[in-house]
């Protein structure tokens, strides 16, 4: 899935590897500061788990994943179709009304390539909720907690969680009462997973990011999980764009004021929010993406700008105070047009520049006279990353500077010479790829 072209550089790529080691000691400069935290990950359960035509093997979906440089994924375990069936001993993985095989194979694929997991819990089985559609609670307060333990125990290596998905909206809980949430669901498996291992750190919230006839704000939802007593580590949120494409998108870098919409241009917003019910948490946005026109004709962006707001993102993440993770959702556009679109791939497995922006984001991040700021991240692999900066120009790329090395975890920050309207990529050498093209605004 690499793509490589020829570029007017003066330097050799093999030399360049082989000098690697003496350049990763020479690093100064450039180097971005080592003690940043945060995780970027992706979460698309169907591709992961059942592939494609072209992509059948879980071994080959895995190695894309540490071509990507993903550092977690987040996966959906299904309530409802591993215990089918009532077990007799729910806390007991082993239990044989249990059938985890539609996650074994992928869970142990993941531990095994070294990409960290957050498990999030969803879909009430009938037997627990009265036979109700998996978006109702169960009507005991224990039963998702014995879930919750017998999945602990059956993947110990997990040690993130997050309990249901979305439930300030009918879709993800009915009826969506933040009191019925934390108390049949989220205090809980909350005690549940601590006993289980004292390492598990749980996510409460997962909430959507906008108010709407069948949805609850989730300024309103997070007051009520405080009223009703919540207990959690850190809180999820959702922070998709308030608008997909209709009317001037907003773009991840923006500061919107704070309103009962929640999104990654008003980040400061959610931390407010949750400093004023819960106190300091830290925060997980553990879904997150722009669509893409096309294939949505009525709601998207281009995919240049897909891949440039998923840059954005990821540096809004970097510099945010307790924010520790980012999820894009998907890796795949689902396959009926209309529904989402926001993958590094069209539904026929063409390859969107998302797919390069987030292996190797760049994202403008200010401009005075006649510089620019640059930050950007070398994803796959750790530890510091040679890469090149380029400048179109000519007709060609040219080098801008010598080869320089980022950061321990990869990332960089440049101040350039630029203009409106000049364009810029980086190109991660060990790779031999390239981002995709900055334009400076």
């Amino acid at each position: 899935m690499v793509h490589s072209e020829s570029v007017s550089v003066k330097v050799s790529l093999l030399a360049l590897v082989a000098g690697l080691a003496a350049v990763a000691l020479a690093a100064t400069a450039s180097t971005a500061s080592a003690s940043w935290k945060a995780q970027y990950g992706v979460q698309d359960d169907a591709w992961l788990e059942f592939g494609t035509q072209k992509m059948s093997s879980l071994e080959e979906r895995l190695a894309m994943l540490d071509q990507l440089g993903v550092d977690v994924v987040r996966y959906t375990l299904r309530w409802d179709h591993i215990a089918p069936l009532r077990p007799k001993e729910p806390a007991n993985p082993a239990d044989p009304a249990y059938d985890w095989s539609s996650a074994d194979a992928l869970l142990g694929g993941l531990h095994a390539h070294g990409v960290d997991v957050l498990l999030t819990l969803w879909g009430t089985p009938g037997w627990a909720n009265g036979w109700q559609k998996p978006n109702w609670a169960p009507k005991s307060p224990s039963a998702l907690a014995l879930f919750a333990t017998a999945a602990a125990k059956r993947y110990p290596w997990v040690h993130k969680w997050e309990v249901w998905n979305e439930p300030n909206q009918l879709g993800g809980l009915d009826p969506n009462s933040p009191r019925l949430y934390v108390q049949r669901l989220l205090n809980p498996t909350v005690t549940a997973l601590h006993a289980a291992n004292s390492r598990n750190v749980v996510a409460g919230g997962a909430t959507s990011p906008r108010a709407t006839r069948t949805a609850l704000s989730a300024v309103t939802f997070m007051s009520g999980m405080r009223r009703a007593g919540a207990r959690f580590d850190v809180y999820s949120h959702h922070p998709y764009p308030r608008w997909f494409g209709r009317g001037r998108p907003e773009t991840p870098l923006q500061t919107l004021p704070c309103t009962r919409w929640l999104t990654m241009a008003s980040l400061q917003c959610l931390l407010e929010s949750v400093s004023k019910n819960f106190g300091p948490k830290h925060v997980w946005l553990t879904e997150y993406g722009y669509k893409t026109n096309p294939p949505d004709r009525y709601r998207g962006v281009s995919p240049t700008l897909q891949a440039r707001y998923l840059a954005e993102a990821a540096r809004r993440v970097y510099q945010a105070p307790r924010v520790d993770l980012l999820i894009n959702f998907l890796i795949r556009d689902e396959p009926v047009v209309g529904r989402w679109a926001s993958g590094f791939f069209t539904a026929r497995e063409v390859v969107k520049p998302s797919f390069f922006s987030f292996m190797l984001p760049l994202a403008e991040i200010g401009r005075q006279g006649g510089r620019a700021t640059l930050w950007g991240q070398i994803r796959p692999r750790s530890g510091p990353q040679p890469y090149l900066l380029q400048r179109w120009g000519g007709g060609s790329w040219l080098a801008v500077g010598a080869v320089s090395v980022s950061g321990n975890q990869g990332f960089f920050t440049r101040q350039v010479s630029a203009s409106r309207g000049s364009r810029f990529r980086v190109w991660s050498l060990l790779d031999n790829t390239f981002s995709p093209a900055l334009v400076v605004r």
